[in-house]
């Protein structure tokens, strides 16, 4: 029953903040017809992600984990003319369908769709970037915040998705690498003095989890 009430006050929230929008239905759709796996961020979020963007004012975004482009799109449509986002994805079919959902939305020359395991590709970035949201495998999230904080400065926020687990996340005796590595992302934000975080318990029709939220200082 509670599940229920979640997925309808996600439509409920839907109906009346968030505007149709044919291009976000058809890269859905495009994903599902690719045999994607429905993991791309609700649409509320995806709306806050772009509240946020506008909020910091960014220009530069990093996204670590594209999939099909969904939450890409939200992202690049904060952004204003000369903005950039850069966005990491391993999978050659998923960066296919990202680009042809991206290039849809009018915004192929906002994105690049960069190809490659995204440790490997960080490695090469220089930034700096306003904006980081971190959305991948999270066995890798330790890696990619790390690195995400040598791609920021002062003022720049970094979002890493999925941090609760259905509530996973407190089984410290957990072998299950997507809680460890989520586990070591905790401790990496609690322990570095550049950033300042919390995390936000989320519910909906995608069941129980949560993302944090950090600013560098």
């Amino acid at each position: 029953m509670t599940e229920q009430v979640w997925e309808q006050v996600d439509r409920y929230v839907a109906e009346h903040l968030l505007a149709p929008d044919e291009v976000l239905d058809a890269a859905l759709a495009d994903c599902a017809a690719a045999g994607m796996p429905p993991i791309q961020v609700p649409a509320a979020q995806g709306k806050f992600l772009n509240l946020l963007a506008r909020i910091r004012g960014a220009r530069t975004v990093l996204e670590v984990g594209t999939l099909g482009g969904y939450s890409t799109i939200w992202l690049a449509r904060a952004l204003p003319p000369g903005g950039r986002v850069d966005t990491l994805e391993i999978d050659p079919a998923h960066a296919e369908v990202a680009r042809r959902n991206l290039a849809r939305a009018g915004l192929a020359e906002v994105v690049e769709v960069r190809l490659g395991p995204a440790a490997e590709t960080l490695a090469t970035l220089t930034g700096p970037y306003d904006l980081v949201f971190i959305d991948a495998d999270k066995p890798g999230n330790p890696v990619y915040l790390r690195e995400a904080l040598r791609l920021t400065r002062p003022g720049s926020v970094i979002v890493v998705d999925n941090v609760v687990r259905g509530g996973r996340v407190l089984d410290a005796g957990s072998t299950e690498p997507s809680v460890v590595g989520t586990r070591a992302t905790y401790e990496l934000l609690a322990a570095e003095p550049r950033l300042d975080a919390t995390v936000l318990q989320t519910v909906g029709g995608k069941g129980y989890d949560g993302f944090a939220v950090a600013l560098v200082s």
